[in-house]
């Protein structure tokens, strides 16, 4: 629904439904504009959940403008400097433009939702005032879609040596990435489609196994905890929706190859905030994130493509690594 102003010309309160990186972001965004804020969450903070956990450069500004930048460095994030891909025996380095970052969602999403809390918010009052303008940032609507085709994410942490590069492996249809996150722990975190994790019965241990060079690189490694999955899972973007504040995945899934997933939910769920906390019209706040991301969804399909045909692994010693990068970054 549209923005109900109060006698100012800004809505009274802003209700955010979700409190992932988007929903937190969106409530921090708000609070800064002098709008009251509440959260709704279903989960309980800490706890993990399946995602890359990677942290473009550009999170630094966005993180900055919400007055969390410090508290993200005060949880040790793994500073990656690296890239690499891996198609089969081929593999491509080059060392990023700037360094990024990996950080558990396990300590990202509570640091987060702490600050928020911190802020306190929420007035005594929150119950008489009215009207409301909400902010969804609760996770990706899912269309139907045949069996078979469905996509599946999976990860999990494990110990041992880490390194400094964000690690893709394509294989079968699926890829899976290798990351450190924060305290030395090694995350894994993979994508691929149902009938081909069926082949393995959901067995995501053998899943790894089934590419080679990924094998390899987590055989010193020991995994610290069962493996989590979700799905089914779809890429897609609402931008035609301009009645709704919409935040993270509820508004776009990517690629998450991209590497851009968290760094889009704090921007969007920030854009997000600030849209409702001034009154704007949704659809004013579902322009800025077309500009924003419309490059960064396009560009990652035509990647996708290209890996699904096989053309990616002939091409991909051709495009210099720092351009790969920059083509799937969200705009300023």
């Amino acid at each position: 629904m549209g923005p109900a102003r109060a006698d100012s010309g800004r809505p009274e309160a802003v209700a955010i439904i979700g409190g992932g990186p988007a929903g937190s972001a969106a409530a921090l965004a708000a609070v800064g504009e002098g709008a009251a804020c509440s959260i709704a969450e279903k989960s309980k903070f800490p706890r993990h959940k399946v995602c890359g956990e990677f942290f473009s450069p550009e999170i630094e500004a966005e993180l900055c403008a919400l007055g969390a930048w410090d508290a993200f460095r005060g949880a040790e994030p793994a500073a990656i400097r690296r890239m690499k891909l891996c198609f089969g025996t081929r593999e491509k380095v080059a060392r990023l433009p700037e360094v990024a970052w990996g950080l558990s969602r396990y300590a990202f999403d509570y640091l987060m939702l702490e600050r928020v809390h911190r802020l306190k918010p929420v007035p005594p009052v929150w119950d008489r005032l009215q009207p409301v303008t909400n902010v969804i940032a609760c996770g990706r609507r899912v269309e139907a879609t045949a069996r078979g085709r469905r996509l599946f994410g999976f990860k999990a942490h494990f110990e041992g040596p880490a390194d400094d590069a964000v690690e893709l492996y394509f294989f079968g249809g699926c890829y899976v990435g290798v990351a450190p996150v924060e305290n030395g722990v090694t995350n894994v975190c993979g994508l691929g489609p149902e009938d081909f994790l069926r082949r393995f019965d959901f067995d995501f241990d053998a899943v790894v196994r089934e590419s080679a060079a990924l094998g390899e690189r987590l055989r010193p490694l020991e995994r610290k905890f069962a493996w989590l999955s979700t799905g089914p899972l779809e890429y897609g973007q609402r931008f035609g929706d301009s009645q709704n504040y919409l935040a993270g995945d509820a508004l776009s899934f990517v690629d998450p190859f991209t590497g851009s997933g968290l760094v889009t939910a704090v921007k969007t769920g920030a854009l997000a905030g600030m849209a409702a906390a001034r009154g704007e019209a949704p659809a004013v706040h579902i322009a800025r994130c077309r500009k924003a991301l419309r490059r960064p969804f396009e560009v990652s399909g035509v990647f996708r493509r290209a890996i699904g045909s096989g053309w990616a692994e002939k091409l991909v010693g051709f495009v210099p690594g720092g351009v790969l990068f920059a083509m799937t970054r969200p705009r300023g």
